[in-house]
């Protein structure tokens, strides 16, 4: 991935000091897009990297430490949003989770896309959402050597389906290209970062910042319940309305593999993953409902950034 353009003081202090300039990280965001694209560029060293850094810079103290001041203040919005964790019965983990996504009330974006967006905005919706699709799963994988027991065993069930059993053409990141192909989009990993507005560097900060931290292990089980819980019928939306775009079977395979698959993973997300380990490590079953909170709503803010756009009449993404 190619280092983005900066959007402020901050991500041109990080930006310059992985292209070889000095590294002076004393100055301050400038706002949500200079503070996400900044805390982004760090994460992503954890990933795949940055062509032409040393891979060195993700150990570096200066940037680590800036890292984790930026998560502080993540964490602060974090609780605005979405409350702090707080203690919960253990027993009633998969319950809390159904009640949590039964009382979501976020935008209906899939709703939009299946009957109303047009070629050019499911065109940006792709672009949105490539950021992410391209490393599906990976957030949620820094948690399987974090488990053990049936919590572990449940969640390689959920990632392996994932990466398509072994097959690469089956794994979903690969899945998503044939969407973005059709579209006639750059397939490149990480192709569209700089297209992107401060509320989808968001949604993918989110789970960094959870899958990154042993301490957040609860918070990004959590995260991946609420996505598997709420993911089955949108993506039968996101397919139907693709179809009514035109859209074939190669351009639809994405959505259409995750109607099937991710209404398995809801019941083994909420009681094979996150109930036995609520049952496994009790103090962290308040963490487990706070990850799903915090996807809900992070999300719900990206969702409101993409339809007011277009409401508005104008392109959901950067310029």
């Amino acid at each position: 991935m190619k280092l983005p353009v900066a959007r402020g003081a901050l991500s041109s202090a990080v930006i310059d000091a992985l292209s070889g300039g000095a590294a002076d990280f004393t100055v301050a965001p400038d706002d949500d897009e200079d503070f996400h694209l900044a805390l982004f560029v760090c994460y992503e060293l954890a990933y795949r990297g940055w062509d032409g850094v040393d891979d060195a810079w993700e150990w570096r103290l200066d940037l680590l430490r800036l890292r984790a001041e930026l998560e502080d203040r993540w964490q602060d919005r974090l609780h605005e949003l979405a409350g702090p964790p707080v203690a919960a019965d253990p027993e009633t983990v998969p319950a809390e989770l159904a009640r949590i996504v039964a009382a979501d009330d976020g935008p209906s974006l899939s709703g939009y896309l299946r009957g109303r967006a047009t070629h050019e905005q499911f065109r940006e919706f792709v672009i949105h959402r490539s950021v992410y699709h391209l490393r599906e799963a990976d957030p949620h994988t820094w948690a399987i050597p974090r488990l053990g027991g049936r919590a572990k065993a449940a969640l390689v069930e959920i990632q392996a389906d994932e990466y398509g059993d072994g097959v690469t053409g089956r794994m979903h990141q690969e899945l998503f290209k044939q969407t973005m192909s059709w579209f006639g989009l750059d397939l490149t990993y990480g192709g569209y970062v700089h297209a992107v507005p401060a509320e989808t560097l968001a949604v993918n900060n989110l789970m960094s910042f959870f899958g990154l931290h042993r301490a957040r292990r609860g918070a990004i089980l959590g995260h991946l319940a609420a996505y598997e819980m709420t993911s089955s019928l949108p993506n039968r939306a996101y397919g139907n309305g693709l179809r009514r775009l035109g859209g074939d079977a190669s351009a639809t395979a994405f959505y259409d593999e995750h109607v099937e698959a991710d209404a398995v993973h809801e019941q083994i997300a909420a009681h094979d993953l996150c109930g036995t380990f609520a049952l496994a490590e009790p103090d962290l079953a308040g963490q487990v409902l706070w990850g799903a909170r915090c996807a809900l709503a992070v999300d719900t803010l990206w969702a409101r950034a993409v339809l007011d756009a277009w409401a508005a009449g104008r392109s959901s993404l950067r310029e």
